[in-house]
């Protein structure tokens, strides 16, 4: 199933550059939005498809959904921006320098700190207040649409300072033949959303047979290894891009799916879980706020330095360490 979702994310993030080009948008709304909506989605389906239609365990559902939706922005960014930092580390050197398109990174930053803050706060309101916790869920709802509405604001200003957005590969239909217009886009691109679809319902199926087998927790499990393979799409494409020198797509992809995952998935898990402050669950918000504050405070002009990126992913070592000491 793993393999199913790798395949499936590759042919959506590949049409999304070629509708990105064609609609001539920015590399901001691309990989914020675009391909941020996309290689977001297994980790989306996952507590989804857990909460709505999983197993006949309800609690194993609701564990697996908690677990989903809150690993996903913790192993963004911490691991795989660590990663991203190791992959050019050879070419750009310690002390260099990784130039995302400031404003963008820096509104979906600004975002994610306040929705994700919002989200944990929720975890301390009581079940017994339902309408509390759905006017929270609302509110997340809310900051995400204006955070579609600014980041599309601001594509035409970026197109026009030469950051649209150019697919470098051929469409995958393309090279079987097919003409790449509106209708072969949109024909790869369902065909990707199906696939992801069925590999992220096999995953969860899976997910129940391996906590079995090793003994932990469903929610740690989530917290831990569903991430690990569900971001595994943003990570991959995220470490090509950067790789090729489009610092900007590598980095709207990561923090335009954290807004997203900080958002209303956050919404889902507090009207629909229990959503409380256990303390695997909380530790890991908490490291999650303190990767991205630790991004927000070395942003300089000439960008973010590789090192700083290298510290995120010993903040990943840390969770590990306070969660599996347990």
């Amino acid at each position: 199933m793993l393999l199913i979702i790798l395949l499936a994310a590759e042919l959506f993030t590949n049409a999304l550059e070629h509708l990105g080009e064609k609609l001539h948008i920015s590399e901001g709304v691309t990989g914020s939005l675009f391909a941020a909506l996309g290689t977001a989605l297994p980790e989306t389906l996952v507590p989804l498809l857990a909460l709505f239609a999983g197993t006949k365990n309800a609690n194993l559902n609701q564990e697996i959904g908690v677990g989903a939706i809150l690993g996903a922005p913790l192993m963004l960014s911490t691991l795989s921006t660590c990663l991203m930092a190791v992959s050019i580390l050879p070419k750009r050197g310690l002390r260099g320098h990784v130039s995302p398109e400031r404003s963008g990174f820096l509104r979906d930053l600004h975002f994610f700190l306040f929705a994700f803050s919002v989200a944990a706060l929720a975890m301390f309101v009581p079940q017994q207040w339902p309408y509390a916790r759905q006017a929270l869920g609302g509110l997340l709802v809310m900051i995400y649409l204006l955070y579609m509405v600014l980041t599309i604001r601001a594509s035409k200003a970026l197109v026009a300072e030469g950051n649209g957005t150019a697919a470098d590969e051929k469409m995958f239909l393309s090279r079987i033949g097919l003409p790449c217009n509106g209708w072969t886009i949109m024909l790869q691109l369902s065909g990707g959303l199906a696939l992801l679809v069925y590999g992220a319902e096999g995953f969860i199926d899976g997910i129940e047979g391996v906590s079995g087998l090793i003994g932990i927790s469903a929610l740690l499990l989530s917290l831990l290894i569903i991430p690990i393979a569900t971001e595994l799409p943003e990570k991959l494409n995220s470490i090509l891009w950067i790789r090729r020198g489009k610092d900007t797509l590598a980095f709207g992809n990561i923090t335009g799916a954290m807004v997203l995952q900080g958002t209303l998935l956050p919404a889902i898990g507090i009207t629909l879980t229990p959503w409380q402050p256990r303390i695997e669950v909380l530790s890991g918000v908490l490291v999650t706020l303190l990767a991205v504050v630790w991004l927000r405070l070395n942003v300089r002009r000439q960008g973010l330095g590789v090192w700083a990126l290298m510290v995120n992913g010993l903040l990943y070592l840390a969770y590990l360490l306070i969660t599996l000491k347990r």
